[in-house]
């Protein structure tokens, strides 16, 4: 199969945003419209901790294992992106059995934190081998829309902070303590978006109704 070719298949949906922005929240709430609406949906989120070594590894350089592992923006890029190219599979299943996937983190999310993490944008060196990494050497589908869920990095700093407190599990790794890295990476996100990278992209603010973008995802499904 080409990259990024989905023919006969669903709608893949890349749920994006900082840590702490409420992106699981969303895609539940989306899920389940899309489900009253009889329509086949699926989820999937990215990284696949406790499902992947190449995830769990990463999330153990974040908190501090691993020597210097975690200082290597390419080397962490790299583990995020095997991640995904041992899901590809999985994830074109999805897509053959369903009639829209609705994904937790995606590629731009690799691209966005590191793009931050070495003070480029959205069309820099580090996003340029991230998109040929996982869209053209590991043949990922490309994303039929992205949609940026816009919280503040404050708000989402503040929520990522309680979720840490009240679950151990969820406590706070190196890049979710780093308020400099979040804000520029919700920076980076914003040029994605406007920029419409690797295709269509729309804002999904705090406030706005859940059922509103599940109503705009069924007439995309519809066409």
């Amino acid at each position: 199969m080409a990259p990024g070719s989905l023919l006969a298949m669903g709608a893949l949906v890349a749920i994006e945003g900082l840590d702490g922005a409420g992106k699981r929240t969303l895609i539940d709430a989306v899920a389940a419209g899309l489900t009253e609406g009889g329509l086949r949906v699926a989820t999937l989120a990215f990284p696949r901790y406790g499902r992947s070594v190449h995830a769990d590894l990463a999330a153990e350089a974040l908190r501090g294992r691993h020597g210097d592992l975690a200082a290597s923006v390419n080397a962490m890029a790299l583990l995020f992106a095997l991640d995904r190219a041992d899901a590809r599979e999985e994830l074109l299943k999805l897509l053959a059995g369903n009639d829209i996937v609705l994904l937790d983190r995606y590629v731009a999310s690799n691209v966005a934190y590191n793009a931050a993490r070495t003070d480029q944008s959205a069309d820099g060196e580090i996003a340029s081998w991230v998109a040929e990494l996982e869209f053209g050497r590991f043949e990922l589908p490309v994303p039929q829309l992205h949609v940026l869920l816009a919280v503040p990095a404050e708000l989402a700093a503040e929520r990522a902070r309680r979720r840490g407190e009240a679950d151990a599990s969820r406590a706070l790794d190196a890049y979710e303590r780093d308020k400099g890295l979040q804000e520029r990476t919700a920076a980076v996100y914003r040029v994605m978006a406007e920029a419409h990278w690797c295709g269509p992209w729309w804002l999904h603010a705090p406030h706005d109704d859940p059922a509103t973008l599940a109503a705009r995802l069924s007439k995309i499904i519809a066409r």
